[in-house]
């Protein structure tokens, strides 16, 4: 960082982010990196985020920012056309007529240490935290407790309906809320997660002999076949609630280095809004008669 009294530019964010999150960390297949802005320009203000969607752009423009750092990337697939006519298009034409530069970490945010799942279990009181799935030796993110998920202990047993309702209190609140499979009396000490969709990680909690899984996303078939299997208890949260306590990391680094005010946004961007429920049998239910 410079040490004038200049403002910090784009190119001085990055640099710490980079720093924190090295690009060659991410998935082959991720796109992560500045997406717009001007190295050179200056940075007062950056807005944290899950998503950029236009509901989040929208919260950039009301606040006055000068860069959004998101965790999923806007250009992920290759696109055609960035025409104003375009989702992702007007999404980008808002932003550079705004001035606003973006920036994404993504995978190399969810295998760093601390990273996201770092943030997710720290959220749930998780201790003696290792990586559920460690990054493949000779792949630059290797060593140093770096890879997807986390394995971490309870610092009390409890059961999976406990679990369920504390997971659902300390994670950020969702319409869906928080569902489990399994026992509802099975007792948990140790437990793994994961941020964001992590049924690919079923195998992974499996081998590691958790007695419990939390990630996001999770389907019908494989977790009934993982279940049925055997396979560790689950919890689904839904994906925006699970990557977003890692935002409060990525707000204390920037505030803490290139040192700009740093804003994070508490707009979720999950596509769930309502949850309902069946009554049970004791409870009156409502609506026409049949």
């Amino acid at each position: 960082m410079s040490t004038t009294t200049a403002l910090p530019t784009v190119a001085d964010v990055v640099a710490e982010l980079e720093r924190r999150y090295p690009p060659a960390w991410a998935e082959e297949w991720d796109r992560v990196g500045l997406v717009l802005g001007e190295p050179y320009a200056a940075v007062r203000r950056v807005l944290c985020v899950v998503d950029v969607v236009p509901e989040t752009v929208a919260e950039a423009l009301a606040a006055d920012v000068d860069m959004i750092v998101a965790h999923h990337p806007l250009l992920l697939r290759g696109v055609s056309s960035m025409a104003p006519t375009t989702y992702k298009g007007r999404i980008i034409h808002q932003l550079i007529k705004a001035d606003i530069a973006l920036y994404v970490a993504h995978t190399n945010a969810d295998v760093a240490a601390p990273g996201v799942s770092d943030a997710l279990a720290n959220r749930l009181g998780l201790v003696d935290l290792r990586p559920l799935q460690p990054s493949r030796p000779g792949t630059p993110a290797a060593g140093s407790g770096r890879g997807t998920g986390r394995i971490g202990r309870l610092p009390q047993p409890m059961a999976l309906a406990e679990l369920a309702r504390h997971a659902a209190a300390v994670l950020p609140a969702t319409a869906a809320g928080v569902r489990a499979a399994g026992d509802p009396d099975r007792a948990v000490r140790t437990l793994a997660v994961c941020g964001g969709a992590g049924d690919s990680f079923l195998a992974d909690a499996t081998a590691a002999g958790v007695d419990a899984y939390l990630t996001a996303d999770l389907r019908h078939h494989p977790a009934g076949e993982h279940l049925a299997t055997n396979g560790p208890a689950l919890l689904d949260a839904t994906h925006w609630a699970t990557e977003r306590p890692w935002l409060d990391d990525l707000a204390a680094v920037l505030r803490t280095a290139p040192g700009v005010d740093t804003l994070v946004s508490d707009l979720d961007t999950g596509p769930w809004t309502v949850h309902a429920t069946a009554p049970s049998a004791s409870e009156p239910r409502t609506g026409p008669t049949p």
